[in-house]
């Protein structure tokens, strides 16, 4: 089961993520869930108990549309769940019936190639997100993604290698690497080397070697297409 010590309304450590998606679009009730690093799956918050319910049942069945988004790395917005094609949730969508929700909008919390979670929206009325709606959770989502980032990083720390700091060459590869990251993530000097560190930490690497792999073409942090796409998107 999804880590049920997190209370509704916040996180653990007392910063609400999911109250900006309820304040600012028509929505009944979010989740945001975070995926990788120290913790497998881990519920950061819930609006309400039907929030922290969905993001559940999607765990426990091991389908529904929080997979689909991070498998597709784009959002999965369902406007009514009695009809979800293209998409097929058989167990999930049964289970859907037996609660208030009508309609479910998913958005997955990636960082270049990171792929931190998802925040799950439900609405208890059936209905399309408007475009305007749909590309402020995709900035909301965008904002989620860095909070949760730099959360993780403040309390495990990827450098274990003791001697990145040491040699000059490996100061300057990483530095190099950042640069890329920063060209590619189109973001700042600071945030690219968060990503960075983030990549290491997520894959038990140092850091001089995830710069390697960025200096090798190993590893690219080039955002994906962020249009909003029909079949992925509530278009009639």
């Amino acid at each position: 089961m999804a880590d049920s010590g997190v209370q509704t309304g916040a996180s653990k450590d007392g910063g609400d993520l999911c109250s900006p998606f309820l304040d600012e679009l028509p929505i009944s009730g979010a989740a945001v869930s975070m995926f990788g690093g120290a913790a497998p799956e881990t519920l950061v918050c819930a609006t309400d108990a039907l929030a922290a319910r969905l993001d559940e049942l999607q765990f426990d069945l091991g389908e529904g549309p929080r997979w689909e988004a991070l498998r597709r790395r784009l959002p999965v917005l369902v406007p009514d769940v009695r009809y979800t094609q293209p998409y097929s949730w058989p167990v999930f969508s049964k289970a859907l019936l037996e609660t208030e929700v009508a309609a479910i909008f998913v958005f997955p919390l990636t960082l270049g190639a990171l792929d931190l979670g998802v925040v799950e929206l439900h609405h208890t009325a059936p209905g399309s997100l408007s475009y305007a709606d749909s590309t402020k959770a995709g900035v909301l989502a965008g904002q989620t993604a860095w909070h949760l980032l730099r959360r993780v990083l403040a309390v495990h720390s990827p450098d274990t290698d003791p001697t990145v700091d040491a040699p000059l060459m490996s100061r300057r590869e990483i530095h190099q690497a950042t640069g890329m990251v920063l060209a590619q993530a189109e973001t700042t000097a600071t945030e690219a080397l968060l990503l960075l560190r983030a990549h290491a930490f997520a894959n038990a690497l140092t850091l001089r070697q995830a710069a390697d792999e960025v200096l090798q073409g190993r590893l690219s942090f080039v955002r994906g297409n962020e249009e909003l796409r029909p079949g992925s998107t509530p278009w009639p």
